[in-house]
């Protein structure tokens, strides 16, 4: 008997193991709709037609049958009968929607009422398929569809700062996904479902290697395993990219000089992205990180950005695209970062080939937790710009943290250049309209790794998801956005998706309080940029530090940006520029990028500057105790796993926003000597224990 309750023991214990959710199936979860609301659903998705057997229309109806199966039951096939509730996959021309948009529509076919998802090329049809699974996750009715789409944006694009040892540069979730020491023999099946989530929010292009890039990955080996890889994600509609590194002709190719004007060097690219698209036949194209923090390029031998990116694209012809990173900064210092990047692709406006884009970061120094649009948005007209945002939390709190960067990218893509007066939103460049371009990029540099929840946390999932969503539509609400993450990810109830969505669209300003309020910036910690580290000096580059750009001394506070200091808001439409200098103008969210004010200036509250500092960090702590008090009361809506290891990460959260709180007081305060404000507490340790802390093995490094 003893021996028989053991073992009912451990085969109960392993049931409940096996159906606990740890966060793998992501946002496709499609658990069963609730009795009471099921009944229009499984009407409507009684069976599907038979359809054509290409790659792309068979995954397309097994993510069909997988999602009706688990939401509504398993479907039946709809070869016979007179019956409602067919479904109907179709390729067939489809006015205005492109060779990937799709339309829903519910019809009449045969006499039998129909949902048709059609589109003019079967990716579309699969992008279709999951936008009509994700009505039913998120209880839309379904009985009269009609509905079209499109994406705005060409190339929806995941920069993966993957190294071929599989560690993850800036990566917060495990090792590499990508698996090269087994590659090509064997493709790991997770494979399978990093190509259905991406394809689930039309993401279609992915980096497979870090922009630091290494030579090794231009190898015939390397190609042969990024060709596997290519082959797995094909059918889901994505293309696979490789960052190239620049020395590759003198590292590979026992060439003495990698000039792009070298015609030896050209010839090294040509035979190069003849030999991957050979392996490859629909290779993106090359990402290239040049000249930038240590990294080969042009510049080595005298030349520009242009003739480097042009000498690629001419290797590449009309068969894909060299994506040009603007995230560039020489080894002579300028009087100002921030400047850098305008100053060196402005004057090159309209002299890239057309297969050229020139990616720029959201702001102009580095993915901070807020930063000014960058200026070369709507400033070069004649070129294709792609937008490139970051979705791991380098700056954020790493993947501890709940941080919905929804906001953050919607407030950059919101934002007015006025290039050709108002309503010149960047959104509007990075889409193309705004200057009629069709090559257009959206980038993100992902979040993912090999840790069962696949970003780190179950909420830096919302993250991937909604860079997917926007790269789709640069101009959709983040909110809505979210709302639909938290149906699919976790529960359909009111009383859950409320709170929640509230919670996450504060949690970035919340994060911006406690770690760099009223537009303070860069004021992490070295290298691993873990933890405050506002005091770091010195170095091998004064721009590698936190007081290069705070300038905190007895006098104040702040960058001056303005034309009495670097005049980088000279690097705006004329309109956007004086609003920024102008301290009754400028958004008091961006006060210290563009301004040094005294530790006594007033703000619009009536706080002084220091006092106003201060309150903002606290403000910042207290809206962690606030997301902590929401997700404790979320328990009834989500399974004990995930629920207990969101409450640890909002512990560690909480513990580390009163670290960056009290560690960025006492330097600040250092500089103001004025006491607290009313009821703030003072640091309970002494500036020099702050200061002392070192974090030497920092994930991500």
């Amino acid at each position: 008997m003893r021996l028989l309750a053991l073992v009912l023991g451990l085969v109960l214990a392993g049931s409940a193991t096996a159906h606990a959710e740890d966060g793998y199936d992501l946002w496709l979860r499609y658990k069963p709709v609730e009795a009471a609301a099921k009944a229009p659903y499984a009407a409507r998705a009684a069976a599907i037609a038979p359809v054509a057997s290409t790659p792309t229309l068979k995954v397309a109806r097994a993510e069909l049958e997988r999602g009706l199966t688990g939401l509504v039951g398993k479907p039946a096939s709809a070869a016979a009968g007179s019956r409602d509730g067919v479904i109907q996959l179709t390729v067939s021309p489809e006015q205005g929607l492109g060779d990937e948009g799709y339309r829903i529509r519910t019809t009449a076919v045969n006499g039998r009422k129909t949902t048709v998802i059609a589109a003019s090329k079967d990716i579309g049809v699969l992008y279709g398929v999951f936008r009509y699974l994700e009505l039913i996750q998120t209880r839309q009715p379904v009985e009269s569809l009609d509905i079209a789409s499109s994406p705005k944006v060409k190339l929806r694009m995941l920069n993966h700062w993957d190294n071929l040892n599989r560690t993850v540069e800036r990566g917060y979730a495990g090792q590499s996904i990508f698996d090269w020491w087994r590659l090509p023999g064997h493709v790991d099946p997770r494979m399978v479902d990093y190509a259905r989530a991406n394809a689930s929010i039309g993401v279609n292009g992915t980096v497979l290697n870090n922009v630091n890039a290494k030579a090794d990955s231009l190898t015939p080996a390397y190609i042969a395993k990024a060709a596997a890889l290519a082959d797995t994600f094909r059918p889901y509609g994505i293309r696979v990219y490789l960052s190239a590194r620049w020395s590759a002709p003198v590292e590979l190719g026992a060439l003495k000089t990698a000039d792009p004007l070298d015609p030896a060097v050209a010839a090294f690219w040509k035979a190069k992205a003849n030999e991957i698209y050979k392996a490859i036949p629909d290779f993106g194209g090359f990402l290239v990180k040049a000249n930038s923090e240590g990294q080969p390029g042009p510049q080595d031998y005298g030349r520009t950005h242009v003739d480097g990116a042009n000498m690629l694209a001419d290797a590449v012809g009309s068969r894909g695209v060299v994506i040009w990173r603007a995230f560039v900064y020489s080894h002579e210092q300028p009087d100002d970062r921030a400047k850098q990047g305008y100053n060196e692709f402005k004057p090159f406006d309209g002299q890239f080939r057309d297969n050229v884009v020139v990616q720029v970061k959201n702001g102009a120094i580095d993915f901070q937790p807020r930063e000014p649009f960058h200026p070369l948005f709507g400033a070069m007209p004649k070129s294709n710009l792609g937008m490139e945002f970051q979705i791991t939390k380098e700056y954020l709190g790493f993947s501890t943290h709940l941080v919905y960067l929804g906001p953050m990218y919607e407030e950059t893509l919101r934002s007015d250049t006025m290039a050709k007066g108002k309503g010149s939103t960047v959104a509007k460049v990075v889409d193309g309209q705004l200057d009629g371009r069709k090559l257009t990029v959206m980038a993100g540099v992902a979040n993912i790794g090999t840790d069962r929840n696949w970003s780190g946390s179950q909420f830096d999932q919302a993250n991937w998801y909604v860079f997917g969503r926007l790269a789709w539509d640069p101009e959709a609400s983040t909110r809505e956005i979210a709302t639909d993450w938290a149906k699919m990810t976790f529960s359909n109830d009111p009383k859950f998706v409320k709170p929640v969505v509230d919670m996450m669209m504060g949690s970035r300003e919340a994060t911006v309080n406690y770690m760099t309020p009223l537009g303070l910036h860069h004021q992490m910690a070295r290298s691993h940029h873990y933890g405050p580290g506002p005091w770091v000096a010195g170095g091998e580059r004064a721009d590698w530090t936190s007081v290069y750009y705070a300038k905190a001394g007895p006098d104040g506070l702040g960058f001056d940006r303005t034309p009495t200091g670097s005049n980088a808001t000279a690097q705006y439409a004329p309109a956007v520029g004086a609003c920024f200098a102008d301290l009754k103008c400028v958004d008091e969210k961006d006060l210290l990028w563009f301004h040094h004010l005294s530790w006594d200036y007033r703000l619009k509250s009536g706080d002084t500057l220091w006092d106003g500092l201060v309150k903002r960090y606290g403000q910042g702590v207290t809206y962690v105790d606030g997301m902590q008090t929401t997700w404790a009361g979320m328990t009834p809506y989500v399974d004990a796993q995930r629920h207990a290891e969101v409450t640890d990460y909002l512990k560690i959260q909480r513990g580390e926003a009163q670290w960056w709180r009290d560690a960025s007081v006492a330097w600040f305060g250092s500089f103001s000597k004025r006491p607290l404000p009313a009821g703030e507490k003072a640091p309970p340790k002494t500036l020099e224990e702050y200061k002392a802390m070192k974090f030497p093995y920092a994930p991500g490094i």
